[in-house]
């Protein structure tokens, strides 16, 4: 029950309009893509740029080769891999403070709201999330019994997590802080000590490989989305106020708990001291830490109404525990809304098939958003993309290679309508000698005749003016 209740909920929320409105955002269209070329592209693709999520294209190709591509086959390796996540923690839950704990927290899990979103995404945080939960898990199960096989299976749970996001690793040191702060024996510790440095030894190639791609987390300017994942994970630290049901433990529940919702995020917000790095999903993990927490403070709960007996606490328990849910209906649909990402891919790509006629000129500025319609090449098959020298896939990038300025400008000029797709405001003010000749050309001769709004983008078409 305690395994198979809180899959089953990860399993059907994350189904639950599991198609967005058949959507996708920017991101996801790039998996989209990438993961229909072979892995020979995919490599060599990578090693330009998105190295850190080349584990993941070639696990969604794979996908992609036994059911097709297409939305769920997208999206479905998150929704199971957070279903997982939630049965590993009930187990978890269930050896550090009992059954009542493991089932409360195992249900708790799949019903946080960014678990419900990423469990419907096709990027790899879900799979991140779900391995660094089975890595805790056999992290416990090894300092109770000592074995070669827990740890192994530890360090290659964290050693797949850290490849597919190198930010898991943050969760080495929050499991390190547990057993220091635990007092386990010397010998686990050692062992703890000899998988962490296997794991970061298997991790030092990617890292350095990566480095030199560090302008893709150039788009962070300071935290995304830190305030709510700061509300979330206080309404979870708070629990750990409440007895964790057990003593006796090696590790008890709040000493596992807190360091796993607090030090990933303190160490990647110290981290932006220097680069602004903090993104809410690259810890996502700490939700497992969160989900345990409040697991632990509804059974104190629980065990305080059995104690008193009194009818009114019963109903009052009764009464909140209605309320939380009824208050998580709204976000849930609202996750499962075409605006809840960022930018809707997908909807730029109507707008162009909707604004374009057939014959006019096609632009994107930026250059890097051409990835937005790459899914759905149908889109924009019509229209002559003017800047275009090699597509993404033949040039082994996700945006294509682009002609020289002076090309682009003649191009342009040859055409007596443009459709263009803009980034977000300011988007477009780079450096880039490209990008300065598609602005200077169509201030210089064009005039807008139309705008088209969606999320994240705007869609304009420029008539030329003579």
């Amino acid at each position: 029950m305690i395994v198979l209740a809180p899959f089953l909920l990860g399993v059907v929320l994350g189904l639950w309009g599991v198609r967005r409105e058949n959507t996708l955002w920017g991101d996801e269209a790039v998996t989209y893509a990438l993961a229909q070329r072979d892995l020979s592209q995919i490599w060599q693709t990578t090693q330009h740029v998105d190295l850190v999520h080349a584990l993941h294209y070639a696990l969604m190709h794979g996908v992609f080769d036994l059911f097709g591509p297409g939305l769920p086959a997208l999206r479905l390796p998150s929704v199971l891999a957070m279903a997982a996540a939630a049965s590993a923690v009930g187990l978890l839950g269930l050896r550090l403070a009992g059954p009542h704990v493991g089932l409360l927290a195992g249900l708790v899990f799949p019903l946080l709201p960014q678990v419900q979103k990423y469990a419907q995404e096709g990027r790899s945080y879900a799979l991140v999330c779900a391995l660094v939960a089975w890595a805790t898990y056999a992290l416990v199960g090894g300092v109770v019994r000592h074995t070669r096989g827990r740890w192994a299976m530890y360090g290659a749970a964290m050693l797949l997590a850290c490849l597919l996001h190198e930010f898991a690793v943050l969760a080495l040191v929050a499991h390190g802080v547990t057993l220091l702060v635990s007092r386990v024996p010397r010998t686990v510790l050692r062992a703890w000590g000899v998988t962490a440095a296997a794991v970061v030894t298997g991790l030092v190639p990617l890292v350095l490989r990566s480095a030199a791609q560090s302008e893709q987390v150039s788009w962070i300017e300071g935290p995304v989305r830190l305030p709510g994942f700061v509300t979330v994970a206080a309404l979870g630290v708070v629990c750990a106020l409440a007895p964790a049901g057990v003593r006796g433990r090696p590790v008890r529940l709040p000493v596992l708990a807190v360091p796993l919702v607090v030090l990933p995020c303190l160490l990647l917000l110290a981290a932006s001291l220097f680069k602004p790095l903090f993104v809410d999903r690259y810890v996502l993990y700490s939700h497992v830490g969160i989900a345990l927490l409040t697991g632990s403070g509804a059974d104190h709960v629980r065990r305080l109404r059995r104690s008193s007996g009194g009818p009114w606490i019963t109903v009052g328990v009764g009464v909140a525990a209605v309320a939380a849910l009824a208050a998580l209906v709204p976000t849930s649909l609202a996750l499962r809304a075409p605006d809840s990402r960022s930018n809707d891919a997908t909807a730029v790509g109507a707008a162009l098939h909707e604004s374009g006629r057939p014959g006019d000129g096609l632009l994107y500025v930026p250059a890097q958003h051409r990835h937005w319609t790459e899914p759905y090449p149908g889109d924009t098959r019509a229209l002559t993309d003017l800047a275009l020298a090699e597509s993404p896939a033949a040039s082994h990038t996700l945006a294509g290679v682009e002609l020289p300025a002076a090309d682009i400008a003649a191009r342009m000029l040859r055409f007596d309508r443009i459709v263009v797709v803009h980034g977000r405001a300011g988007g477009h003010l780079t450096g880039d000698p490209r990008e300065r000749a598609k602005t200077r050309i169509l201030r210089q001769h064009f005039r807008k005749q139309a705008t088209t709004h969606v999320n994240g983008a705007r869609v304009v078409v420029h008539v030329r003016v003579r």
